[in-house]
């Protein structure tokens, strides 16, 4: 039992801990002999944070170790540049003069202005092209295809 009193005059704020800091913290609560309680009890923090920062490096490990992977959707035909889809000039509507929202500048239509790096055109059989980049999450690209695929 401790003889140890603590009385609490005022809520602190909510700390904010570095990388670094995590990273030492978690280095000592990884020590042999040594528990999570000790570790938590001698940084005066919750044992409950250095079990979720074990967790989240563990999830991030395993992120990290997760091959990329492929994503066949059929067959890619190089006869040429896709031509678009024709519209006949009756459909073709003049652009209003005045539009109630201003047009935005090109900056502000990608989320990545300029140069697009890794920048991939897809051109679908259904005459749809995706155009992706680096950024692209693979995962959600996986969903889009297999969209397309399902409709097709």
């Amino acid at each position: 039992m401790k003889d140890r009193v603590e009385i609490i005059a005022r809520t602190e704020r909510r700390r904010k801990f570095s990388d670094a800091e995590k990273a030492a913290i978690l280095a000592e609560a990884d020590a042999d002999g040594v528990s999570v309680r000790q570790v938590a009890e001698r940084r005066e923090i919750a044992e409950s944070l250095i079990y979720n920062w074990r967790s989240a490096r563990r999830q991030a490990a395993a992120i990290a170790s997760e091959a990329l992977e492929f994503i066949p959707y059929g067959a890619i035909i190089t006869t040429g540049p896709a031509a678009a889809p024709a519209v006949p000039e009756t459909q073709k509507a003049p652009r209003p003069v005045s539009s109630p929202m201003p047009s935005a500048p090109e900056e502000l239509d990608r989320p990545h202005p300029g140069a697009r790096p890794g920048a991939i055109d897809i051109d679908l059989p259904s005459g749809v092209r995706l155009s992706v980049d680096s950024y692209v999450n693979e995962k959600a690209l996986a969903r889009v295809l297999r969209a397309f695929r399902d409709v097709s």
